[in-house]
């Protein structure tokens, strides 16, 4: 016999797709929560990644898009057979977000720290592009 709560709200599809982030593009922005701020002329990017080791965070820089990729992997199996589970989870996951910071940024202009969870990333802002008064083009 399987048992079902029995709620008002209760959707058994959004109860199954609608927590995992595979499912739900902006449940990835909920783990990836970020801030974005402008100091001494850069940007800086923080990221917050608990449970992520440095070893599985991939930041690239691609036509002008800063992406961060980050995998988790809790999947280990436990050898002790002494042990009579009631329950045991694994998770394995991965998430991306990519951010536009220009043309002319660079991956040497990117600097990236990870410590107790924190991606912090500084890169230079843009130089904007200055329009000086109203100009004529020709017709040929």
């Amino acid at each position: 016999m399987m048992m079902i709560p029995r709620r008002n709200d209760y959707d058994l599809w959004d109860d199954i797709f609608g927590k995992d982030p595979f499912f739900d593009r902006k449940a990835v922005e909920k783990v990836m929560k970020t801030d974005i701020r402008e100091k001494d002329g850069n940007y800086m990017l923080e990221m917050d990644l608990p449970g992520y080791d440095k070893e599985n965070i991939e930041i690239s820089i691609e036509d002008g898009y800063l992406t961060v990729n980050a995998k988790v992997d809790n999947s280990k199996e436990d050898t002790d057979k002494k042990e009579s589970y009631i329950r045991k989870e694994r998770y394995f996951g991965e998430c991306s977000r990519s951010f536009y910071v220009g043309e002319n940024v660079t991956e040497d202009d990117v600097k990236a720290s990870f410590k107790n969870g924190k991606l912090t990333l500084v890169f230079p802002k843009e130089e904007e592009k200055k329009v000086e008064g109203k100009k004529l083009i020709q017709i040929d």
